[in-house]
């Protein structure tokens, strides 16, 4: 019923990306160009595993990928079920049908999509030396994000209090609000102490503090901390109803992160997102490390969510090889321009 075909690229950061986990130069990426042989419309999406972190980062990838392709065009439709353990294949192609069906990059018609509304994101602090992340903290409140998020976990301890020390130095919390993101680099034995050092600074919250997979350490240490935690890694690799509800009401967490390219594809997050609301937890979505095709469909399904706190949508610009979307980065939103001419994203993939 559709022709689908799988694109494979290598992006190349501007800048090193660092993380808990090491640093990242380069990232690989799938494209899934799918066509509509009766009418010629194309839609596309992106499959974007992280290496070492997503429950989908497996050996064969590609070859399960074209399965996945194989399967879907010849049904004419995605199989939601089947695709739960692979959220990256799972978020692809479901945002390469939403193309296919809008029949432009506006996926879904928002006061976002039509260029009437922002969406505001936090200023991310990537890992780096102490010199590194102080530049990029000045470059921040430069251009006026309320809401700046620290990576840490990578240097001193200390010297991460130091960068926290300045930003509050000069920006209450009535003026940016600060998040950090530890990326399990605590131990379940020293966090205590490390959170009540970190709270001096009136943090909004930390993710991850411990590494994934300690419930029972996880749901103490969000019951004891002084300030709210969220969790990240967590959720990956937790891809039925089930599951979901058994962590969050194990671990009972204030909020939760949802990247879908992780987190089980737009349905698997939107499943995420109902499970914590009836739970009274706190979401804000996020990208991961997409091109612009992935953070243009996730920014667009986050709009019709409407958002209640800045969300993490502007990774997508880090790379130099990556395709010119309409979206800008103004002040502390990121917009969508529709009146700009759309890219040619069939020369882009023939590249």
């Amino acid at each position: 019923m559709y022709e689908i075909t799988v694109i494979p690229r290598t992006l190349h950061f501007k800048q090193p990306a660092g993380t808990s986990r090491g640093v990242y130069t380069t990232r690989k990426v799938w494209y899934v160009n799918v066509t509509d042989p009766a009418t010629g419309r194309r839609g596309v999406g992106e499959c974007a595993p992280l290496p070492a972190l997503s429950c989908d980062d497996l050996p064969d990838y590609e070859a399960i990928l074209e399965r996945f392709c194989r399967e879907t065009a010849d049904s004419g439709k995605i199989d939601y079920e089947a695709l739960r353990p692979y959220p990256s294949i799972l978020f692809g192609l479901e945002t390469a049908f939403a193309h296919l069906k809008a029949g432009n990059l506006q996926l879904w018609h928002t006061p976002f999509s039509e260029g009437k509304a922002g969406i505001p994101i936090n200023g991310l602090i990537w890992m780096g030396n102490f010199e590194e992340m102080y530049r990029r903290i000045e470059e921040k409140m430069r251009l006026g994000f309320r809401c700046i998020k620290v990576k840490i976990g990578a240097i001193d301890f200390n010297k991460e209090l130091e960068l926290l020390e300045h930003i509050r130095k000069h920006f209450p919390p009535s003026q940016i609000e600060l998040r950090v993101d530890a990326n399990g680099a605590f131990t379940p034995a020293d966090a205590p102490h490390k959170l009540e050092m970190l709270a001096r600074y009136n943090l909004h919250s930390i993710e991850q503090p411990i590494r994934a997979g300690q419930w029972k350490e996880m749901a103490a240490i969000c019951a004891s901390s002084p300030f709210p935690v969220a969790l990240d890694e967590e959720l990956i690799g937790i891809n039925t109803l089930q599951k979901k509800k058994k962590l969050l009401e194990t671990i009972r967490p204030r909020y939760i992160i949802l990247k879908p390219s992780l987190h089980g594809g737009l349905c698997g997050a939107r499943e995420w997102i109902d499970l914590a609301t009836e739970r009274s937890i706190g979401w804000w979505v996020t990208s991961a490390l997409e091109s612009n095709v992935g953070l243009n469909a996730i920014a667009q399904w986050c709009a019709t969510l409407k958002p209640a706190m800045p969300q993490g949508l502007g990774t997508g610009l880090l790379f130099t090889d990556n395709i010119d979307y309409p979206l800008h980065i103004q002040g502390d939103c990121l917009w969508f321009h529709p009146e700009e001419k759309e890219p040619d994203l069939q020369a882009f993939l023939r590249k």
